[in-house]
């Protein structure tokens, strides 16, 4: 839809929902005089329709590039290649194609139709002014013939019938508003699909006063040349060729004057002089269905905002960026190229496995990417960024509040749930995201109490209960390790602080600048929360009741001799690494 002050793009997304790009463009007061100038004005209106529509088609084109589609082979050697956005050169090649279609058909294969009737005729006869108008004439009747084929047989292809629904959803639109109507479906719906200012009229006024021009204007005699000014027949038919061409410009701007003439009356002759093209509406608009006649109250309503506030923002389709350009650019600001595949993972919804099949990505998508990619540079942890991390086959949200969940603690829940069942009590210490509370909680049943010392971490906690549907099952108690604990319990599980405060320096960016200190710092030689545990574990364990913990490297011994009145063993962790203790209480 275009406006006098703003021009706005709507298409329907395969989602369902409708997008819209709009801009503000110049109104003609504000343009170049020659834009006011009669005739000359017609040829730059068409010339500035035809780009503005080619801009038109390959911007609702890019947003609908194919996500996941299997690229050719010829697409990845040219992208791979040649750096170039794949879609973009076939629309490009694609409107040159079209342009030279049309002047084949509507140019080329005329003038080869006259000629070759021209050949049947008498050669004492050729090159009269009377013959040359008459061929000229049969020429144009030709000419017109073809355009009104070539309407009728792509209105027969299911694409282009589409294109003519949404066209006529256009129309109907705009009478709507002109008629005073309400701008919704229904009061659409009630119009014509027939519109006076159509293109497809300008069209055949230009078929029908190039029939004419053409007739008269015949190159031999505008230009006073002799009939056998050439003997060269491929001289001639050039010659004849280039003149048509550029005769189609004073046609393009007579046209186009006739058809504003027009618009402004209605009475018996206008209406006549107006049918040729009505009639040809009935082939390039089709009666739209109401998700089309959405679209274009979409457009119109955005032009119709933008004419009459200039402040109103631009807006731009989200359109689809190649996938191999997005990917190279992330790869030269994170060197981990399994980073990289998680965040495009998270980013587009696909499994990992289905990357390599990708062939495009939203901008907005691309932009967020970056955006990943950048903070990942920074030193943010991949997860954190992520928002969430896998852990046992559960979701589980992170932030700086939480540690993110590690494999070792995955084997801590496996040994630990062999000793759960669905009537067990179990204590999970220092919940913090609350990953094994969830695990243990649905795979065994059991009843779950979760503490921590942090309200931020029990509310992550919390949260990724209720995400994973076992908040029934746990209940969330604030306390410093034992403070506030009550009761007996079957098994407790727990993965407390355990770097010595002093190595929490040395540790690694993303996890002493993101992670939170009092999820990590074990006091002097790490081992203050083990004690604590040691000492009253005990006391809130049933007879013959289990205890799991997590230890850092170096610290299983240690914690293992600390718990007295427990029959313990150590565990090694995937990488050979003594991690889990165990004891039975005797």
């Amino acid at each position: 839809m275009r406006g006098e002050r703003s021009i706005a793009t709507a298409v329907r997304l395969e989602e369902g929902g409708i997008a819209v790009e709009s801009r503000y463009i110049k109104p003609v007061k504000d343009k170049n005089i020659l834009y006011r100038i009669p005739v000359i004005r017609g040829v730059l209106s068409f010339f500035g329709s035809m780009v503005t529509g080619i801009k038109t088609l390959m911007r609702s084109g890019e947003v609908f590039g194919d996500e996941e589609g299997e690229p050719s082979r010829f697409e990845k050697w040219l992208a791979k290649t040649f750096k170039v956005d794949i879609y973009s050169v076939v629309m490009f090649i694609s409107v040159l194609l079209g342009v030279a279609l049309a002047v084949a058909l509507f140019v080329f294969l005329p003038l080869l139709c006259r000629n070759g009737v021209e050949a049947l005729i008498p050669e004492a006869s050729r090159g009269s002014v009377g013959v040359n108008i008459g061929l000229n004439f049969l020429e144009g009747v030709i000419r017109l013939v073809i355009f009104i084929l070539y309407i009728f047989l792509t209105s027969l292809m299911k694409d282009i019938r589409r294109t003519y629904m949404y066209h006529g959803a256009e129309h109907k639109t705009i009478s709507a508003y002109e008629n005073e109507l309400p701008l919704d479906v229904k009061s659409v719906q009630t119009m014509s699909t027939y519109h006076d200012r159509c293109g497809t009229t300008f069209m055949v006024l230009v078929m029908i006063i190039g029939v004419l021009v053409l007739s008269v204007c015949d190159l031999e005699l505008i230009c006073g040349l002799e009939a056998d000014w050439t003997s060269n027949g491929v001289v001639r038919f050039l010659a004849d060729f280039g003149w048509r061409l550029l005769l189609m410009l004073p046609i393009m701007g007579i046209s186009y004057e006739v058809l504003k003439f027009l618009a402004k009356f209605d009475n018996a002759l206008v209406r006549m002089l107006k049918f040729p093209g009505k009639l040809m509406q009935k082939l390039t608009t089709r009666e739209p269905d109401d998700s089309m006649v959405e679209v274009a109250i979409a457009a119109f309503t955005t032009v119709m905002a933008m004419d009459a506030d200039p402040n109103l923002p631009e807006q731009t389709f989200d359109t689809n960026e190649l996938y191999t350009h997005v990917r190279k650019k992330l790869e030269e600001m994170v060197s981990d190229k399994a980073d990289v595949d998680w965040m495009i993972c998270h980013v587009t919804g696909k499994k990992r496995s289905e990357l390599e099949h990708l062939t495009y990505i939203r901008h907005s998508k691309a932009e967020e990417l970056t955006d990943m990619a950048r903070r990942r540079q920074e030193g943010e942890p991949l997860w954190q960024i992520i928002g969430n991390a896998d852990f046992y086959g559960y979701e589980i949200d992170i932030n700086r509040n939480v540690l993110c969940p590690r494999p070792e603690t995955e084997e801590l829940v496996c040994e630990a749930v062999k000793y759960v069942t669905e009537n067990s009590r179990v204590l999970d210490l220092c919940t913090g995201s609350g990953c094994i509370a969830i695990a243990v909680a649905d795979k065994t049943g059991a009843h779950v109490v979760a503490s921590d010392v942090s309200e931020d971490a029990l509310a992550t906690a919390r949260s990724n209960a209720e995400k994973n549907g076992v908040a029934d099952n746990i209940e969330f108690v604030r306390s410093d390790m034992f403070g506030n604990i009550e009761g007996a319990f079957d098994v407790i599980i727990s993965n407390p602080p355990y770097i010595p405060t002093a190595d929490i320096q040395k540790l690694d960016r993303e996890v002493k600048d993101y992670e939170p200190a009092l999820a990590l710092d074990g006091g002097e030689d790490g081992m203050d929360f083990y004690r604590i545990i040691a000492e009253k574990a005990g006391g809130f364990l049933a007879e013959g009741g289990r205890i799991f913990l997590e230890v850092g490297i170096g610290q299983a011994q240690a914690v293992g001799d600390m718990l007295k009145g427990f029959d313990t063993k150590i565990i090694k962790d995937m990488q050979g690494i003594d991690r889990i203790v165990c004891g039975v209480k005797l």
